[in-house]
């Protein structure tokens, strides 16, 4: 909802400055308006474009490579967890008990990180006692043949990797998007929109035009703050990986 707002206020600021562009435009002299006048504008704002659209274009890539890097994470923590569950099967019965523990385990986890109340933040940050005991389990596993040892060293590692992607998973959860550079790209979208608007016609079709660029630059910033923030938000990454381990977990 947060970054909806954002999204809104910018939109609101763009066309504050189109209106007041259109407000000065009205009460400059004519030889301001000259062609050449024009043209030097559009020569200038060109530029600052030009360094806009660049900067936009790094900002989508950057929290494109975060939505993706985060949502890889999730895939395989749900691939090792399931991984884990059928190698604990074909240990034998005296890992029933471990089994029960890492299924009871991952629905905790599903719960913390996609909450079923809505407004509710996901929480990253690992159940530690829960995790505790997960590992205290699979090591007081004792195996009696050599191919109950491989699954029990197996599985241990890979559980070691599952809690690294957990915690992983926490520390990209801060911002990769720096305010300052937002600020600065909002900024040199109103001096655009400005002065786009004091050398622009005064007809409907010139106002729907530029209207229909700050929904734009407006929608590209809110992806670029739902990207940003992969567990919140509108296009949050899906549960259904981590679902789709638990019903394999529970067969």
């Amino acid at each position: 909802m947060k970054e909806l707002l954002v999204a809104v206020l910018v939109a609101v600021i763009q066309l504050g400055a189109m209106w007041l562009g259109s407000r000065i435009r009205r009460r400059l002299p004519e030889h301001h308006l000259s062609s050449d006048t024009k043209d030097a504008v559009k020569l200038a704002m060109g530029l600052v474009t030009t360094m806009t659209a660049l900067i936009l274009g790094l900002l989508v890539s950057s929290a494109k490579n975060t939505y993706d890097t985060a949502r890889s994470e999730v895939m395989q923590m749900a691939t090792k967890v399931a991984y884990v569950d059928r190698m604990l099967a074909l240990y034998g019965p005296e890992a029933a008990g471990t089994r029960r523990q890492l299924h009871d385990a991952i629905v905790e986890a599903v719960q913390r990180m996609w909450p079923d109340e809505e407004g509710v933040p996901a929480k990253l940050e690992p159940d530690t006692r829960t995790g505790d005991a997960l590992f205290t389990a699979m090591h007081a596993l004792a195996p009696q043949t050599d191919m109950q040892r491989d699954i029990k060293a197996q599985s241990i590692a890979i559980l070691a990797e599952v809690g690294q992607l957990r915690t992983l998973l926490l520390v990209q959860s801060v911002r990769s998007i720096s305010p300052p550079l937002l600020v600065a790209v909002v900024g040199w979208l109103t001096i655009i929109f400005l002065a786009s608007s004091l050398v622009a016609p005064p007809t409907y079709t010139a106002t729907i035009a530029m209207v229909a660029a700050v929904v734009s630059v407006s929608g590209a910033l809110f992806l670029i703050l739902e990207l940003d923030q992969p567990f919140a938000g509108m296009i949050g990454i899906s549960s259904e990986p981590m679902m789709v381990a638990l019903t394999h977990l529970a067969r």
